[in-house]
């Protein structure tokens, strides 16, 4: 798969998956337009993968507000001239919690992120990929957004609104050359693997966290980044050219059963 002369825009960037699934596009020829909220990562991200400075463009930007994604957006035009795929990224998962202890202020952090910041990626990219009837689009769900997990509501009902704001979109935009659609991880080494095994096994130390999560899981380990970035690419790319509005389970088959 080759990706020069693309443009691929990625938000939470300075995340685990969103830094490999730079590398990867880079790799491949691609200019990116990485975004977020931590522009110090940014830059670290862009130093540690030794972009080419002809081929990179970094964003500050909240994506809970929509000026700020207007601005990724615009800048992104303004460098580059269009957009060709978007990494619908950026996510927080929250406090743990049962739902009769959850917090009103954590209820909105992950709302604000994880819904109105994937909206607004949506609205305002999609305009510009409508209008060169060409586009890919994935957005960032999770195996949460297909079942329930105790202690996570917030983030359950925000990773279901991301799977039915993916399926919306891609009918709406179907006949204008853009295909949306989502992955659906579960669980990746990643800071928020951490997050769930504490929840899990709260009296154990680090390590035996993480034995007795990964002990549940089909496949006794967890995802990697870079293959959930392969999985974004995958679906970037012409060879998933007729998938559209689809959500992709990559979780080593813990949905299975």
């Amino acid at each position: 798969m080759s990706f020069k002369g693309k443009v691929v825009v990625v938000t939470g960037a300075a995340g685990e998956i969103g830094k490999e699934t730079v590398k990867l596009f880079a790799e491949k020829g691609a200019k990116l337009v990485l975004v977020d909220l931590d522009a110090e990562n940014l830059k670290k991200t862009a130093f540690d993968l030794a972009l080419q400075k002809d081929k990179y463009l970094i964003v500050k930007a909240d994506v809970t507000k929509e000026e700020d994604v207007q601005k990724y957006v615009e800048e992104s035009k303004i460098r580059f001239g269009k957009i060709d795929v978007f990494f619908n990224n950026a996510g927080v998962i929250g406090k743990l919690a049962n739902l009769t202890e959850q917090e009103a202020s954590n209820l909105d952090l992950v709302l604000n992120v994880n819904v109105k910041g994937v909206f607004y990626g949506l609205k305002h990219v999609l305009k510009v990929m409508i209008d060169q009837q060409d586009g890919s689009i994935i957005n960032m769900s999770s195996v949460a957004g297909l079942a329930g997990s105790p202690g996570l509501s917030p983030y359950v009902a925000s990773k279901h609104a991301v799977i039915g704001l993916t399926k919306t979109a891609a009918l709406e935009v179907a006949s204008k050359g853009v295909r949306i659609n989502a992955v659906c991880p579960d669980p990746v080494n990643t800071k928020m693997a951490k997050e769930v095994e504490k929840w899990l096994a709260p009296e154990d130390s680090s390590k035996n966290q993480k034995e007795k999560y990964t002990s549940t899981l089909p496949l006794k380990r967890y995802a990697e980044p870079k293959e959930i970035a392969e999985l974004v690419m995958f679906l970037a790319s012409n060879k998933a050219s007729y998938i559209n509005g689809s959500c992709y389970t990559i979780d080593g088959g813990t949905t299975a059963g």
